[in-house]
Formats: C-alpha cells, sequence, structure tokens
C-alpha cells in the first residue's frame, strides 16, 4: 500500500505545473499583446483604472472562446497598451440561460 501511495506521489510530481503568466499592459504594445495570447493561449493582463488613482485592474484573457471554462464563453473587451487606448482582447464570460452574455 505504501509503494502504491508513493508511486502515486511521483507521478503526481512529474507533471508540469501550468501557471498563467501575468503582464502589465502598459508596458506592451497592442500587438505584443495580442502575440502573448496566441503563443499563451491565456494570460492575466494588468492595468491602472481610468477612474481610480492608484487602483490596478485585471482579469484572464483568452486567445480563443475553447480557453474559456464551461459556461462561459469569449467575448471580445478591450485593454489599454501602450500604443494605443483600446486594444481588443477576448475575456471569458458566462453565458445566460438564454445563450447571450449577461
Amino acid at each position: 500500500m505504501k509503494r502504491i501511495v508513493l508511486l502515486i506521489c511521483l507521478i503526481a510530481m512529474s507533471f508540469p505545473a501550468y501557471a498563467i503568466n501575468r503582464y502589465d499592459t502598459a508596458r506592451l504594445t497592442c500587438n505584443r499583446i495580442q502575440s502573448i495570447l496566441s503563443a499563451e493561449n491565456a494570460a492575466i493582463l494588468r492595468y491602472q483604472s481610468p477612474r481610480i488613482a492608484q487602483l490596478t485592474l485585471y482579469d484572464r484573457y483568452v486567445s480563443n472562446t475553447r480557453y474559456c471554462g464551461a459556461g462561459t464563453r469569449g467575448s471580445k473587451t478591450s485593454v489599454p497598451a501602450s500604443d494605443t487606448i483600446q486594444c481588443v482582447v477576448l475575456e471569458c464570460k458566462p453565458v445566460s440561460n438564454s445563450g447571450e452574455n449577461r
């Protein structure tokens, strides 16, 4: 029994940890943000709130709807970048029962 538990622990430790990367959009161009999402499929993007000074906003953005969880789908939104105030990206949003975003 101890061997089985040890074997399971060793197998679990051998799998890579898939951490999601975080990026500050003020330091990146819109093209770079979109390249990151294409290459990594998902990333946390951080940016300053346009309304509240000293408040950093963040969320998970994806390259494609298939990287959203169950009950969500990709919805176009924008984040500020170093070269534009509206860089279009996809954010996962819950899907309502009628099939439309909430």
